[in-house]
């Protein structure tokens, strides 16, 4: 059964929440851990953050140039293969975390001023099958809803390795 779509404003309230809790999360846990999957075939808390900054890259800049431009064509970009042409998984986890922030700071700017009639405004999706036109939205929310778990997956992993 499908989830029922955030509303902008749960949208906007993940986004802001998600630095923070990465923060607490992981305030005082030694770097070497923060790089340390807590499990075989499980991600470190470096992993996840670089999975985040993947995603946030990729779906916001789909919901800017939709804010921004006339019904653009977004070139579909999975997430998991855009990390490959970074260098996120090499980084270490505070540096990361504060391009993340920066990062986040700057969408939320835009998101902010965005008038409610605005996060219906479209683009189409191309390269990825059938062409499919998307909202602001459906963009955000995507962002906002795929942050939860892994906010979840950092708990545990932090947790697991600090004890």
């Amino acid at each position: 059964m499908a989830q029922p779509k955030m509303t902008v404003q749960q949208c906007l309230d993940q986004l802001r929440l998600t630095p923070e809790r990465l923060r607490e999360l992981t305030s005082g846990v030694p770097p070497e851990l923060l790089r340390t999957a807590p499990g075989p075939d499980e991600w470190s808390a470096n992993d996840v953050l670089a999975h985040l900054r993947a995603c946030a890259d990729r779906w916001g800049e789909a919901a800017t140039r939709i804010l921004e431009e006339d019904h653009p064509q977004i070139r579909g970009t999975e997430p998991r293969i855009w990390i490959t042409k970074t260098n996120y998984l090499d980084l270490e986890f505070a540096p990361s975390l504060r391009a993340f922030v920066r990062q986040r700071k700057v969408l939320l700017g835009l998101l902010d001023s965005v008038q409610p009639e605005d996060w219906q405004r479209t683009g189409t999706l191309v390269g990825a099958g059938k062409h499919v036109d998307l909202t602001a939205h459906t963009y955000v929310e995507r962002l906002a809803r795929h942050e939860r778990p892994h906010i979840r997956q950092i708990a545990k992993a932090t947790s697991a390795l600090t004890g």
